[in-house]
């Protein structure tokens, strides 16, 4: 059998089971993306990602795919030129399918927030889809004896497809943004007031303008946390409250002193664990609201539109399933009733995941509180809690995580002293590489350097209590002196100063300001980053301060941040990569000289540090070498020396306080969109901070200090 035979039969081959294939494997990719989409929002790792990524492009494009394939089938008379495909009536059955899967899992709509952005696009793809569906039902007329399941499957799939395109629309930024703003307030009649207020100067009677009295913000008192102990149902019905509340906050809305005074008295009477399981809750509804049909499922026309949706799936079925299939396919029919059995698979799996969602259990939450609620002391939300719960024997991570709980990890000194074999260094620089232009050109479009370097120098660390306490504890002490709208922009604008000057140590840290004040914040991160693994490496001793290890964590995550997540950090950022480039190339060669130089392959981060602060330092490296250089390496070993000086439990205290004032910066100028972003990518730290933050009332979205109501001349 020759090359050519053998080919054509492959082609042949293909052109009879294309569809088929098509169709099945538009099949398996919804009910994968309906049951792994939600761990993105639980799992970080980047295979986790390209993998829903994938998915999530492939559904679209199988099932545009597919139903190319029927339109020319229908045209040329079968699925091929073959005799022995399936009559037109079996495909223009299998085309609403096709409109069921576009319509997409409630699980994930939209990928990233730029998709809901292109909800027009979708609009025309379905409009599209539409009309290639109405004509192949149309070619399969007027001996169609599929009629009934057809339309009836054709009612079902044009409602999801035309839900998923509005939660699109709904979800799109200008659109939630519109849906969010309150209704226009010109305020009191200022011109009718002043021609009172002239006409009474006029007659000699002496105007008086009478206002109900502005109303009195004022932060209250933070209290001492363990006054509550929050069971989950709690958290999940006080997230749903804050949410309901502030998730104008995902689109740039202000906010009253009333909400912010509101919100801070609850966050300030809770434990450091519970105000974090709330934040956590909250930031799920969020998700919610933006990547999944959430906003068209849980209200009443969301109700209705997938009680019919499901109905027409199932009365499709049992109208398929008494036909007379007399002339089909055996393997035809078989995969037509896999596809009926899986679209209604997948429907009850949606329905058991919204019955098990906790915006369910926040919606009987807030209809208990009515005395005739059908749902007060539910015996279903009880069970429900017993997996969602983490204090819980039965919990299941799977549903009781809502973030991915770890905090990525980044190290300037470590990923130096971590080398790479020299052919993979040659294979990463450009500059070594002496290859043909081509393979350069190819080699060039992939960014080997960056995937490499986070192979050897990126670690992840779990997320602990011990951290949280740490932010909850200096989160409220700084909400403790925002008192008004300056004090506010204040807080929100210090990044290191105000923590150095408001110690708990009560010790004078005059010698670290200048490393604080003056300087970028891009430098200051760099600095204290560097500074803070020299004292971590020359102090050992960690059984005495529990300060030692949330620096250290803190301080590898914020570099993680400024390197591998520059979009969190673009506000702040300045010449972070020119800045930190000078740093690594200073670094290599000290290393080289002092370490690499003297044939020590294997030397530990702690020798490494010991050699950088023996270099005597006595004066600034700008005047020795000039400012050419960006680089931070030996401003930062005299900020080490500075910090050593200091009495080791206050050292620890002190960086720890700057730490977190410096997330805290970076957190608040970090913009809503890349927040709402990071919620699709497993979440981060710095997100829970923002959102935390808020909810203390330190943020410069509460703008509206009180109202007057009436205002009158009298």
């Amino acid at each position: 059998m020759g090359t050519a035979e053998i080919l054509a039969k492959v082609q042949n081959l293909w052109m009879t089971i294309n569809l088929r294939v098509a169709i099945l494997a538009s099949l398996f990719l919804q009910v994968f993306l309906i049951f792994f989409a939600p761990i993105r929002k639980r799992r970080s790792a980047w295979w986790i990602t390209t993998l829903l990524w994938s998915a999530y492009l492939l559904a679209d494009a199988v099932a545009f795919y597919a139903f190319g394939l029927i339109s020319k089938a229908q045209i040329n008379g079968g699925t091929s030129d073959s005799e022995a495909d399936a009559h037109g009536e079996l495909l223009a059955f299998w085309a609403p399918f096709l409109l069921l899967h576009l319509g997409g899992p409630y699980t994930i709509t939209a990928f990233s927030l730029a998709d809901n952005e292109l909800w027009a696009r979708h609009l025309l793809n379905l409009l599209f889809h539409l009309v290639t569906a109405c004509y192949v039902f149309y070619q399969s007329l007027p001996n169609n004896k599929l009629i009934v399941p057809a339309i009836l499957m054709f009612i079902g799939g044009s409602i999801k497809y035309m839900a998923r395109t509005r939660a699109l629309y709904l979800n799109s930024f200008g659109t939630l943004r519109d849906s969010l703003l309150p209704s226009a307030d010109a305020g009191p009649n200022y011109a009718k007031i002043m021609e009172e207020c002239i006409a009474r100067e006029d007659a000699n009677i002496q105007p008086l303008i009478a206002s109900l009295p502005m109303a009195r913000h004022h932060s209250p008192q933070v209290r001492a946390e363990g006054e509550k102990i929050l069971d989950e149902r709690t958290v999940i019905k006080e997230a749903f409250f804050y949410y309901e509340m502030f998730k104008g906050l995902l689109v740039d809305l202000i906010f009253s002193f009333d909400e912010r005074n509101n919100s801070m008295r609850f966050f300030s009477s809770v434990t450091a664990k519970d105000a974090f399981r709330v934040i956590e809750a909250e930031l799920n509804f969020f998700y919610d609201l933006l990547y999944t049909k959430a906003a068209i499922v849980h209200c009443p026309s969301g109700y209705i539109y997938r009680a019919i949706s499901v109905g027409c799936i199932v009365a499709a079925f049992a109208s398929f399933h008494v036909l007379n299939k007399h002339g089909f396919h055996d393997q035809d029919v078989q995969i037509t009733y896999a596809l009926l059995l899986g679209a209604i698979c997948v429907e009850v799996a949606i329905i058991v995941m919204l019955a098990c969602s906790d915006w369910t259990i926040a919606k009987i939450g807030t209809s208990e509180r009515h005395p005739r609620s059908l749902f007060r002391g539910s015996t279903f939300v009880e069970f429900l809690l017993k997996f969602k719960s983490e204090d819980s024997p039965l919990a299941l991570h799977i549903l009781s995580d809502r973030w991915s709980k770890s905090v990525s990890q980044y190290n300037l000194i470590d990923s130096r002293l971590r080398r790479w074999p020299k052919w993979i260094e040659k294979l990463i620089n450009a500059r070594l590489r002496k290859w043909p232009k081509v393979i350069e050109e190819l080699l060039g479009l992939i960014p080997l350097g960056e995937l490499l370097d986070d192979l050897k120098s990126r670690r992840v660390e779990r997320y602990s209590q011990k951290l949280g306490d740490l932010l909850i504890d200096e989160l409220k002490r700084k909400a403790s002196f925002a008192n008004d709208l300056q004090s506010i922009k204040e807080m929100c604008a210090a990044r290191g100063k105000w923590a150095l000057e408001h110690t708990k140590t009560g010790k004078g840290c005059e010698i670290l300001l200048p490393f604080i004040c003056n300087i970028d914040y891009d430098e200051s991160l760099l600095l204290w980053h560097i500074a803070t693994e020299l004292c971590y490496n020359s102090d050992t001793d960690e059984s005495t301060n529990q300060h030692r290890e949330s620096s250290k964590v803190l301080s590898d995550y914020m570099l993680y941040l400024m390197i591998k997540q520059p979009g969190v950090m673009s506000a702040v950022a300045g010449i972070v990569r020119i800045r930190f480039r000078d740093t690594c190339a200073e670094t290599d060669r000290f290393f080289g000289e002092k370490i690499f130089g003297e044939g020590k392959k294997n030397m530990t981060n702690e020798h490494a540090c010991q050699s950088l602060l023996s270099v005597p330092t006595p004066r600034k490296p700008a005047t020795v070498k000039g400012d050419k250089s960006k680089s931070a390496l030996f401003d930062a070993c005299i900020l080490a020396k500075a910090l050593l000086s200091i009495e080791r439990e206050n050292r620890w205290t002190i960086m720890s306080e700057v730490w977190v004032e410096l997330l805290v910066y970076a957190a608040i100028h970090c913009g809503p969109n890349m927040h709402a972003e990071l919620l699709s990518k497993g979440g981060e730290l710095v997100t829970l901070v923002w959102l935390l933050m808020f909810h203390l009332g330190l943020s410069r979205q509460f703008q509206i200090e009180g109202s007057t109501d009436h205002t009158s001349v009298t």
